[in-house]
């Protein structure tokens, strides 16, 4: 079992900055990929971000490119997203992800899922 637990949500006027950390717990978080999704009110789970256990390989959805940073410090078990220039629609429940296969995060059929923490931006 891998236990995730994120922080750093809150709310922030549009063009801030926040970041969001994922910490992890439980079997080896060297050997998972780990990911970022976001759930908008009345909206699907959308895949944000993605990245391989070796940190070499990342993935961002279009919509966050050049704003949102994705990366690991595997000697914290912790996985961060850096948010900068932040949009209202960016507005959403932000879930941390984990699983053995960086296809099968970005998929979105990750094993492990943390609560998620809400990120409200305001215009």
């Amino acid at each position: 079992q891998v236990q995730l637990v994120e922080s750093g949500g809150g709310l922030v006027q549009a063009g801030g900055s926040l970041r969001l950390s994922c910490a992890a717990s439980g079997r080896t978080f060297n050997n998972y990929a780990m990911g970022w999704f976001r759930q908008a009110p009345g909206k699907e789970r959308e895949f944000v971000a993605g990245l391989a256990w070796t940190g070499a390989s990342t993935y961002l959805t279009n919509s966050v490119k050049g704003r949102f940073t994705i990366s690991r410090d595997n000697a914290k078990n912790t996985v961060y997203l850096q948010m900068n220039s932040l949009k209202p629609e960016d507005t959403a429940v932000y879930y941390c992800a984990a699983d053995l296969g960086l296809g099968t995060v970005v998929g979105g059929t990750a094993a492990y899922w943390g609560q998620g923490t809400q990120v409200t931006v305001s215009s």
